[in-house]
Order: C-alpha cells, then structure tokens, then sequence
C-alpha cells in the first residue's frame, strides 16, 4: 500500500476478497463503479453504491438493535475489524453514546470476556514462553510505520484487577481513542500486552482463556522480560510513543522511572490520570475563585495514580509561587493502612515524600497509629478529596458532611472505575451538600437533579489527555513525553471553556467537543515540548498548521491499482 498523510488517491495492490478483508481498506458497499471493475469486486457486493453516510444510518440500525452494552460493544469491535472508516465514521457520529461502550464503563466487561468473545486477531501478544523470539514478533506487526503502542500486562485492568491476556481489550479501546479523538492514523497504532500469565483463577480455569496458562512470572524475570520488550521497540520503532496502562502498583513507577529518559513514553495511569484530574481542578479553582496554594488535598488511594495526581497539584502550587516544601504540607494521602505520615515503614519514594509529619498528626488516632480517612476530614479543612481506591462507598455521608460545613464549595472527585467500584455516586454527593459540591468522577454516570437544578457530572476521564499528548508528539516529532507537557495538557483542558460565566459550569468539556479539545492541548503540549527541548523548534503558527494536517479523519478515498512489478 502507498499512500501517505495527503493523498487522495490510495494506491494497492490487493482486489478482491483480499481488498475487502483488510479493515483499513475496505470501503463496502462504497466502492464506485470504476473501482469494482479495477479491482475485481463485481458479484462480491450489492449493485447499490452507497457514500460513507449511508452506510453509517444502517450500521446505526444494527447497533440499536443490540440488547445490552456488552453485545453492543462486541459489534462495535466486529466493524472495527471490518471496516475502520466507517467504525470511525460511526463513533464520531454517535460519541457521548459510543465511547463508553468501547472504553470504560463497557471496556471491563469486554476485558472479563475477552476470551469468549475473541474473534479476530489485532495488536501483538508478546508470550512469555516466546520472549527469545521478541524481534520476529515485532516485525509481524500489521503495518511498519507505528506512532502509537499501547502495552499492558493485564495486571491490573481498572478497577477489575488482573485479567491476563483479556486486558489487550484496554491497547485495543485505548487506540481506538487515540485516533476517534486525537486523529492519530488507525493503521499507525499498535496494541501489545505482555502476556506473562495471570494469577486470576477464573481465568486459568477458563477451558476457553486465549491467553498463557501459567501463573504470573514475577522478580527480576519479569523486569527482564520487559527490558527485552523495551530494547526490541527501541531497535525496531525508536520514534514511537509508547503508552503503558494498567500495569501493578509494584512495576508501573518503576518501569516509567527506569525507560522515560531514554524512549518516548509514559504511564497513563499516573501522568494521564494526574493530568485530566487537574485539568478537571483549573477549572474548578477558575469556579471557585480560589487558588491552589489554597487547597487542603485529600487523596484515598496512594498507588500510582493517586501519588501521580499528588506531583501535579504540587507542581500547580509551586507555580503559583508556593514554597515546595510547605507545599507538601498541603497533602493527605490514604492507603488500606491509613494516613500516609514519617512514622510509617516501607513507604515508597513518592509516598515518603507526601507523608505527613507524624508529630502534627498523632493525636488524631490512637488506632496503632493508623488514621483513617474520616479521622482526617475531621481534623483539617478539607478544600479538594479525591479517591483512586477501586473501594466503592468511602466517601460516606458523616465524611462528606462533615468536610461540606467547613467550605462553601468542596471539590469531590470519585474517580475510580468502572461505576461499581466508585468512592461515591454522584447523586449522594450533590444531596449531601446540598448541591455545592463540584463533582468529577472517573466514568460515566447521569445528571443529578435537585431542587428544580440539573447537574451535569463531569467524566474525568484520560481521553482529554492521551489522545491530544499522540497528536501533539506526532505533529511536533517530540522525542520524550515530560511532565511539564503533562501539566501543560491540563491547564490547556482547565482553560478550554464553553461558559466561563456560570458558577455551575460543567469541570469539564463535553464530549462531543473532544476534537476541538485534543487539538487545543495538542498545540499547547507542542509548544511545551519545544520549551523543555525535547522537539525541535518551529514558529507557533507552523506548528499549529502541522497539529491540523497530521489529524486523520474518517473518509473514503478514491484507489487506484497499484501494478505489480514482475521485471525481476
């Protein structure tokens, strides 16, 4: 196949059947008249030649047709492996409909499934058993040319836990909002897991499980296996960005650590979620008319995205001008064993670094020195609590009142997901406040009404920031992904506004906004990128002109066939 970025003619060498079974080409019952004599597709489909918008009114029939959310996201990801123009074409369409059932809340149940509703492959497994064989393996990648790889192990997927080789259902969905959002090439992308086992029983008892049977290696056999991972991309994709989700709390940092300095990468659950959570915050500071050296932050949940979400709050502070260390005093982190503080034991280094002084803190508890999380509301002014615990009903009524009688306006962000695993729901939290509450949450749930007002709950979701970070390092040939482009993405989304006048605005963009959205991060991501020397330096309008031409859009093209050259 020949074609890049600005062609409208595409050029191949398959026809036939083996035309119409390539998902990136096949066009169905579009193809013109010209172009089912060239290619020989004359008798293989209807006479009818339809454009790309009536085949979406029939593709949406069939969608409706579904009975529940999981069936619905297995046909979506049929069409996906059928024809990606129109799969694309149909999801922008439909979006604030669509997107949860191919990522979350639908995307976990998809995971659980994955092996009972496999159907065709796509991506990569790399097995453990065939790690010597890691070069062949990258090189029967679907496509050469590569700007994005999502890699998960399947260790923990949401808030579902591990799902062994049934996480490639999160690179897959993940992709899919790389290039719905952020108009990243569908054929420039990349799932992988690694499938280095699962520790699930249900799984390894599954007679149906597509995955490695075998129990999680662990150790430095595991570290080995990814570095092998690692070294094989640099070699073979050294310019890719690459994305590594849902990984376990004892790798995702540490991985992220070891690789961020040499290779074009990082973590969606600890820089993604950080980063949309305080885009989220802008704007709540922008409602609030406060600022951030103001906030008392609570966090429940300090694993990876927790602590992540901790650094850029602090970060905002100190740009604000804020001391860093009397920043940190700013904080309170959660884990199952309380009150992250000085006089608790193997904390890890971002852990220690937010503990709070355990001489402020101990005439709070006398519960062996483990405070829990309404111990804490209880002594402080709470201005910001966030959960990322995956523990559902934390945030109770006692808690929630009690930090609403000291603030006018208290920030309340139940992020976990999928909505079963959620801190609180959304409903609860604006009853118990009596409708004061800013409230995010990280999937999707209904407006709440009350009291004759309607609240739209903002879905803090990484679809505001990863897809417009592949954008932004497409466009600007980034070669490293920092934390200030993060940070920037955030206060791009914070300052994206469609009413900047109401007191009760939505913290967040809607969705069918989101391309308008990912293009605005996209320019400001690339302009930090320059800043912190990892791109090379163009004039902000160039790269605003690349930001828009580098944004694939779902649309047919003219083909044209490509002759074999049979002189040699």
């Amino acid at each position: 196949m020949n074609n890049n970025d600005y062609d409208s003619i595409i050029e191949t060498e398959l026809s036939g059947k083996d035309l119409m079974s390539n998902p990136v080409l096949n066009k169905g019952t579009a193809f013109n008249y010209e172009e089912r004599i060239q290619f020989d597709l004359h008798g293989l489909l209807p006479p009818v030649i339809e454009t790309l918008e009536q085949q979406c009114v029939r593709a949406y029939e069939a969608y409706k047709r579904k009975g529940d959310d999981l069936e619905r996201h297995i046909f979506l990801r049929a069409l996906q492996d059928t024809n990606e123009t129109l799969f694309y074409a149909l999801l922008y369409r439909h979006i604030s409909e669509m997107a949860p059932i191919i990522y979350t809340p639908v995307v976990a149940q998809g995971c659980i499934n994955f092996s009972h509703i496999y159907r065709r492959p796509r991506g990569l497994f790399l097995s453990y058993p065939l790690a010597d064989m890691m070069d062949e393996i990258i090189e029967n990648r679907p496509y050469s040319d590569v700007d994005v790889i999502v890699v998960t192990d399947g260790e923990r997927v949401l808030g579902i836990g591990d799902q062994g080789a049934g996480g490639m259902g999160i690179p897959i969905g993940k992709l899919s909002l790389y290039t719905l959002i952020g108009g990243i090439d569908p054929k420039r992308t990349l799932p992988i897991i690694l499938d280095i086992g699962t520790n699930n029983a249900d799984r390894l008892n599954d007679p149906e499980y597509v995955g490695w049977r075998h129990e999680r290696i662990t150790g430095q056999a595991y570290f080995d296996f990814v570095d092998k991972f690692v070294s094989c991309i640099k070699r073979k994709l050294p310019n890719v960005l690459l994305q590594w989700e849902d990984f376990a709390k004892p790798h995702a940092r540490p991985i992220l650590d070891r690789y961020r300095d040499s290779l074009c990468t990082f973590n969606d659950d600890i820089q993604g979620t950080a980063a949309v959570t305080l885009g989220a915050l802008y704007k709540a500071m922008k409602i609030t008319k406060k600022k951030f050296s103001d906030q008392q932050v609570v966090i429940l949940g300090a694993g990876s995205a927790g602590t992540g979400i901790a650094e850029y709050i602090l970060e905002a502070m100190v740009t604000e001008g804020m001391d860093e260390r009397e920043a940190h005093k700013h904080f309170f982190l959660l884990d199952s064993k309380g009150l992250l503080h000085t006089a608790r034991i193997n904390l890890t280094p971002v852990q220690q670094k937010f503990a709070q002084s355990f001489e402020l803190v101990s005439g709070w508890s006398v519960n062996n020195r483990q405070i829990r999380l309404d111990e804490v509301i209880e002594n402080i002014s709470a201005t910001i609590l966030i959960g990322v615990s995956s523990q559902p009903g934390q945030f109770t009524a006692p808690i929630i009142k009690d930090m609403s009688g000291k603030v006018e306006r208290p920030v309340i962000f139940p992020l976990s997901n999928p909505y079963d695993r959620a801190e609180a729901v959304p409903g609860d939290l604006i009853r118990w406040t009596d409708g004061r509450a800013l409230v995010a949450t990280g999937t999707e749930f209904p407006p709440v009404s009350l009291k004759g007002r309607r609240f739209k709950i903002a879905q803090c979701n990484n679809f505001y920031i990863f897809p417009a970070i592949g954008l932004a390092v497409r466009a600007s040939d980034a070669k490293r992904v920092t934390d200030r482009m993060m940070v920037a993405a955030a206060e791009a989304l914070g300052n994206f506004s469609l009413d900047d006048v109401n007191v009760d605005a939505q913290l967040l963009p809607p969705i069918e906004s989101m391309r308008d959205v990912a293009i605005q991060i996209a320019d400001m991501v690339g302009l930090q990128a320059q800043q912190d020397g990892v791109a090379q330096v163009v004039s902000e309008q160039d790269l605003r002109e690349r930001v828009r031409q580098r944004f694939w859009i779902p649309q047919y093209f003219d083909y044209k066939l490509l002759r074999k050259d049979i002189s040699n």
